[in-house]
């Protein structure tokens, strides 16, 4: 495993970390996208289902472990125990228009047409937009809490470092996965524009003013 590798997983655990302690001690999921949370929770699902029939490195299962139970815990104080606080009516993007797409790509673009492949594969296209939920929730309210700002600053960091990861791979493995750099490159330029927000809004309440011309038409049709 190189730095990047390390690196990238690191700040996708701290995203990851971030969000949970931001729940947990406002007692609040406000500004928070319920819909993002799913999809990360269908991406996770779906991407390491081969915990039942593979085993890689402790490393690796410990890792896998922890993002598919925090993406459950999240959803769970997002929809159950702090219901009351979640922003249902901001919440509006139509996540079919991702997974019914997505779906039908990880079928037609694979590398093996097997079911654990197929899946991997969805869980790969799916990651690179499952944002999109919570980039319009932003755009939609105005502003973002500091807070979670930061957790999309990490989790934007960690697919950014996964791409020089795959870059290291392909000079120094000789290894090159097509599907997962161009949907780590789509993922990557999602989270561009709020990059140049994290840095130029500072501290306290961001107003965010992303661009979403396209995903407004989505939600509007």
């Amino acid at each position: 495993m190189n730095i990047f590798r390390l690196t990238g997983d690191l700040s996708h655990l701290a995203a990851i970390i971030i969000l949970l302690l931001k729940i947990w001690k406002t007692r609040s999921c406000a500004g928070i996208s319920g819909k993002s949370q799913i999809l990360f929770a269908l991406v996770f699902t779906s991407r390491y289902l081969d915990l039942l029939t593979s085993f890689i490195s402790l490393y690796n299962t410990t890792m896998k472990v922890i993002y598919i139970g925090c993406a459950y815990a999240t959803v769970y104080l997002i929809y159950t125990k702090f219901k009351a606080t979640y922003d249902g009516n901001h919440d509006t993007f139509r996540v079919e228009f991702l997974v019914v797409p997505v779906g039908g790509l990880a079928f037609l673009v694979n590398h093996d047409f097997s079911p654990l492949e197929i899946l991997w594969t969805f869980s790969i296209y799916l990651e690179s937009v499952a944002i999109l939920p919570q980039l319009f929730m932003i755009s939609k309210t105005g502003e973002a809490e500091t807070i979670t700002t930061h957790y999309l600053f990490f989790l934007g960091l960690y697919r950014a470092l996964y791409l020089i990861n795959w870059i290291w791979r392909f000079y120094f493995e000789g290894f090159f996965d097509m599907i997962a750099i161009v949907a780590g490159v789509v993922q990557t330029i999602l989270y561009c524009d709020f990059f140049y927000l994290y840095v130029t809004k500072g501290e306290g309440r961001s107003q965010l003013s992303i661009p979403t011309l396209f995903i407004s038409q989505l939600t509007n049709v």
